[in-house]
């Protein structure tokens, strides 16, 4: 099999700007497909090498489809990390008069672009209809392909380049510091350079009728001088107030102190997975 990287397509998304800009040191052929779930199955049964999927946005939180995926549904261990600037842009089809934003009657985008630009929708298009769809870049294309439609998209500049549309409005995020986080997932490792920054990631699941379980695995780090940037809970599925805890830990796996910190919380009954142990990169803004 080819060295392929799965994304979520079509062409012209955040995730394929983030793809592309991994520092993956070999030869690479870059795949789209419809969905987030589809780019998880398509490496978890090896129809490519590796996958990147959007986790996390600063504005709107942690895309909780990936998350649940990676938990439930594949086991795929993160590869790496990238923090990518989103810039949302109002992209509507080339006309010889302008479109203004007043006459239009529909804006689409994936559910993250939409919620980010949420406050610029509902001030400067009150009158349209707000329809999500799978991805930014088929919201492109499929403004494209009604040219004689009043309708916009919201999504990457990139699309411009892509299809023939026009950025009718740039910068449309709600928040000038705007970033999703993109993990990098495979079945093997491949060529990565050094980070000055490594994270590792973990699943914990409590003991059952343990009071203060929760308190003593966030000990067993803090004792240690472990840092944590992220904690975050997910329904197991199993039980109304039944949850699993997603931990990033600031550090890569050692020898020592992580599998010290491991065993004391397994110590009181609770589960530990480990999710991958990972560079961490962050794309910086464009001056």
């Amino acid at each position: 099999m080819q060295n392929k990287l799965a994304f979520l397509g079509p062409r012209g998304t955040f995730s394929e700007e983030a793809a592309r800009s991994l520092p993956i040191e070999m030869p690479i052929d870059y795949v789209p497909y419809p969905s987030i779930i589809e780019v998880l199955n398509a490496v978890a049964k090896d129809e490519v090498k590796y996958g990147i999927v959007p986790i996390e946005n600063s504005i709107e939180g942690t895309v909780n489809s990936t998350l649940d995926w990676l938990i439930h549904e594949v086991d795929l261990p993160i590869l790496a990390e990238l923090a990518l600037p989103i810039t949302q842009n109002l992209l509507v089809a080339k006309r010889e008069q302008p479109l203004q934003l007043s006459a239009i009657t529909r804006v689409m985008s994936h559910p993250q672009a939409i919620a980010q630009s949420f406050h610029f929708i509902r001030e400067n298009m009150p009158q349209a209809v707000v329809e999500n769809v799978n991805s930014t870049a088929l919201a492109a294309q499929t403004v494209s392909e009604h040219p004689e439609e009043p309708w916009a998209a919201i999504g990457t500049r990139l699309n411009a380049d892509i299809y023939p549309l026009e950025v009718a409005q740039p910068q449309i995020q709600d928040f000038s510091n705007n970033y999703t986080r993109f993990v990098l997932v495979g079945q093997e490792p491949l060529p990565l350079p050094a980070s000055d920054r490594e994270k590792t990631t973990i699943l914990v699941t409590l003991p059952e009728d343990f009071p203060g379980a929760l308190y003593q695995v966030l000990a067993a780090f803090a004792w240690r001088k472990i840092n944590l940037s992220r904690i975050e809970s997910r329904p197991t599925k199993k039980a109304l107030g039944s949850y699993f805890f997603v931990v990033d830990i600031e550090q890569k796996m050692d020898e020592v102190l992580l599998p010290g910190a491991f065993a004391e919380i397994e110590a009181i009954g609770c589960q530990v997975r480990q999710l991958g142990t990972y560079p961490f990169y962050m794309q910086k803004v464009n001056s």
